[in-house]
């Protein structure tokens, strides 16, 4: 077997039998290059030919697999397609947003926090959506009861995606929430408070894009086109809102196959 691996495997820094000195100790740090190549061949010699990794299932993420689909957004429904003037002037309100973001971050992120505002880890999934959408959305609550109306409980309605928590978030961190928000979209209807927190992510994302990142916004471009199509009282508030999201993932971030044909 070993002489298998040999002719498979020639050596690059073949190792002879040199006359090392009598007190060679292979534990102590080498003091010649032919101790050091001798050391190498010994360790080399000592590793087991196959190694099984244990592995903690619990510390592996959700949903592992990226999926990648070159498909482009669907055509907005007849008579709510955005013209070219419109999206021109949301892309140049959204660098605008973006530039005085970065300016200011530092500024924002040394403000102190309300008491009760507690992020979650980056690696909380769950403790994230209701952070962003609230336990009223998260639960699929449909309405406040009366006593709740009193002032604003943002752990039941949600914190906004305020400066001084957004400016707060790493790339990581902000990758992250946006694939968590995506995948919530997935699977519920849009919201305003979803919305919000998908444009505040937006504008917090660097480019160039990390290929996590790319992947991701265009996930969430397609699914704006599908909810949109499916919107059956065709609120144009919410339809606006898709729009918006669509427009700056494709002529922003430059994924120019989804963007949306002029009217």
């Amino acid at each position: 077997m070993e002489s298998t691996v040999e002719e498979l495997m020639p050596r690059l820094l073949p190792v002879d039998d040199w006359d090392l000195a009598e007190d060679f100790d292979p534990t102590v740090p080498p003091r010649t290059p032919q101790e050091y190549l001798k050391r190498v061949q010994i360790e080399a010699a000592r590793c087991p030919d196959v190694v099984v990794a244990k592995i903690d299932p619990r510390k592996l993420k959700k949903k592992q697999t990226v999926n990648i689909s070159i498909s482009g957004c669907q055509p907005a429904p007849e008579g709510y397609s955005p013209t070219l003037k419109w999206q021109q002037q949301q892309v140049a309100n959204f660098s605008a947003v973006r530039q005085s973001l970065n300016k200011h971050r530092n500024h924002w992120r040394s403000q102190h926090l309300d008491s009760n505002v507690i992020m979650p880890k980056s690696e909380d999934e769950e403790g994230w959506k209701k952070f962003c959408l609230g336990e009223r959305i998260y639960s699929e609550i449909d309405a406040l009861s009366d006593n709740e109306n009193i002032g604003i409980d943002y752990m039941k309605v949600g914190f906004p995606p305020l400066l001084s928590i957004v400016s707060r978030m790493n790339q990581a961190t902000v990758t992250s929430v946006l694939e968590y928000l995506i995948s919530w979209f997935g699977e519920k209807k849009f919201t305003p408070e979803l919305g919000r927190w998908l444009y505040a992510l937006l504008a917090c994302l660097e480019k160039p894009l990390l290929p996590e990142a790319h992947s991701l916004i265009r996930q969430l471009a397609r699914r704006c086109s599908e909810v949109r199509v499916l919107e059956e009282n065709k609120n144009e508030e919410q339809i606006s809102a898709l729009n918006l999201i669509i427009c700056l993932v494709s002529r922003y971030f430059d994924q120019r196959d989804l963007a949306d044909e002029p009217s």
